[in-house]
């Protein structure tokens, strides 16, 4: 049986331009390849209600999960939880559990629980809770969407809590190889080796390192005996200092 798949759809302005650097995609990546469910798509889009919706609906259906972060904080743009709950056909309202939780958290910090903080309440009719260890307002899933908050650590705390309850599939497993060269150098014989692979996925990552040319040689895949396979493939073609 093949992995589950999953989408990512990144929601914010200040990732579009450039204001704040984006790095909930490369953790959650990371985490879903331990996990066994394998992300074929990565998006991001503006603080803008018809063009959320239609990329839930979209990426929704096309994979098995679609994880978002960003929009479900106190403010005027923060419409994730409306356009999410648009997009599956569900009514948004304060939930009761949702603002205990809320209630508790500013509580215990001696802290006023606002009109504003209470937006984070809104949660979609039958969707399950995701647990916020770090400030308390809670995410939410609605059928196979995971709604997360867009700050890093929080977004991290809440993957870290969610992933364990949802099946995954064997890990992905890499090993590189790397050798001192200009990726053009070993082009030809890395088609050929990709052709041995088919099951592999192998790919190749220049870089420069002093001045000098190097490429990062992968072997990817799910079966550890064929991962080491085209591993040793790549050593034997192309040996260290080549």
């Amino acid at each position: 049986m093949p992995n589950p798949t999953a989408a990512n759809l990144i929601i914010g302005d200040e990732i579009l331009t450039g204001r704040t650097r984006e790095g909930n995609a490369h953790f959650l990546a990371g985490k879903l390849a331990e996990h066994g469910i394998t992300c074929r798509q990565i998006r991001v889009v503006p603080d803008d209600n018809d063009v959320i919706v239609a990329a839930v609906r979209e990426l929704s259906t096309s994979h098995d999960h679609l994880f978002t972060s960003g929009g479900i904080g106190p403010t005027h743009d923060d419409i994730t939880a409306d356009a999410v709950a648009e997009a599956m056909g569900a009514s948004l309202d304060i939930r009761d559990d949702a603002r205990m939780i809320l209630a508790e958290h500013y509580a215990a910090r001696g802290v006023e629980f606002t009109t504003a903080r209470l937006r984070m309440a809104r949660i979609p009719a039958g969707a399950e809770l995701i647990d916020n260890p770090v400030s308390g307002a809670p995410g939410f899933s609605l059928g196979n969407v995971h709604v997360m908050a867009g700050v890093p650590n929080i977004f991290q705390a809440m993957v870290e809590g969610l992933l364990p309850k949802l099946t995954g599939g064997a890990p992905l497993i890499s090993r590189n190889w790397q050798v001192m060269v200009a990726e053009a150098s070993v082009a030809d014989e890395l088609r050929e080796i990709a052709t041995r692979f088919p099951d592999l996925s192998i790919g190749s990552y220049p870089f420069v390192q002093e001045g000098r040319y190097g490429t990062n040689l992968v072997t990817r895949g799910t079966d550890p005996g064929r991962v080491e396979a085209g591993w040793q493939a790549l050593k034997t073609a192309f040996p260290e200092g080549k």
